[in-house]
């Protein structure tokens, strides 16, 4: 059995292109629909209330348009929400916190893991729980760091102000730099830890200013791949992959759609969506959501 209708893929912004770039990947032969909520990010600060709301009305959008499956690749609606809305929708429903907790425990080599992420998803705990599901041994350390989806958001993905607020927002789980650029750790080697899971799709855009602020003792895991291959599982298990044809007579190669939705501003989301994938499923349109018009 086969099902050639698209893929759903919701963030507040454009972090989970990141997601949608691996979905592209991973399952070359799906459709998707993509659908950021820019006008309205970031999420990460705003209260448990507003983002369950904002986040059902997108995904009631992505539901109309009859998609097969919904990947919910925001962090913090994941956290706080995923529950929710897999009670209201009849239909697979794949969130990024438990993929990413995983891989980030298995990765570890001294079970001392860092999180970063917005404090709406710091403050539900949820990759701290999920991590501990997966390896109760390993000691969790989250921390917000609110400063890095607007940048992002901006399209600012290097330079001395990206550099700055990296530099900032990990110096409480790294230490603070010398006068040589240095960290000094509070914690003995032994202490530090060796990983770092970027809790926020937004986040791996950003990646190569990350790693390069963390340094090469620190593994910098991210939630985009091993969702991907969730969901391609998902798929499979559901009897929802799309078939190589469009199983016609001439068994002709199906042809895939990809469309990208956002709230906010088209020109600023392609800006960002051609770093990702050049010219190569640009295809953005705005799009109204109820509270948003209003």
């Amino acid at each position: 059995m086969t099902d050639p209708r698209p893929i759903g893929v919701f963030d507040s912004g454009v972090g989970g292109l990141t997601v949608l770039s691996e979905i592209f990947r991973r399952s070359p032969r799906e459709s998707t629909i993509y659908l950021g909520d820019n006008a309205r990010a970031p999420y990460g600060i705003r209260s448990d209330a507003e983002v369950r709301s904002f986040s059902t009305e997108a995904l009631d959008a992505l539901v109309e348009r009859d998609v097969k499956a919904i990947v919910v690749a925001c962090n913090t609606s994941t956290a706080v929400a995923l529950g929710d809305f897999r009670r209201r929708y009849d239909l697979p429903i794949l969130g990024v916190v438990r993929p990413g907790a995983v891989t980030a425990a298995l990765t570890t080599r001294n079970r001392r893991v860092g999180v970063i992420a917005t404090p709406a998803t710091v403050r539900s705990h949820a990759y701290f729980m999920a991590i501990k599901d997966e390896n109760p041994a390993v000691e969790v350390y989250e921390h917000a760091t609110p400063a890095f989806v607007p940048l992002v958001e901006a399209g600012k993905l290097n330079g001395p102000e990206v550099e700055a607020a990296v530099a900032d927002g990990l110096a409480p789980l790294l230490g603070e730099r010398d006068l040589r650029g240095e960290f000094v750790f509070p914690l003995p080697a032994s202490a530090r830890i060796d990983t770092l899971l970027l809790g926020c799709t937004h986040y791996p855009l950003i990646r190569t200013v990350i790693a390069a602020v963390a340094g090469e003792g620190v593994a910098i895991v991210d939630s985009a791949t091993a969702t991907a291959s969730a969901l391609s599982e998902l798929l499979a298990v559901n009897g929802l992959e799309a078939s190589e044809t469009d199983g016609g007579a001439g068994g002709e190669v199906r042809t895939t759609t990809h469309v990208q939705l956002t709230t906010g501003d088209v020109d600023a989301f392609r800006s960002v969506a051609r770093r990702l994938f050049g010219d190569t499923f640009v295809d953005v349109e705005p799009v109204e959501l109820a509270a948003v018009a209003s």
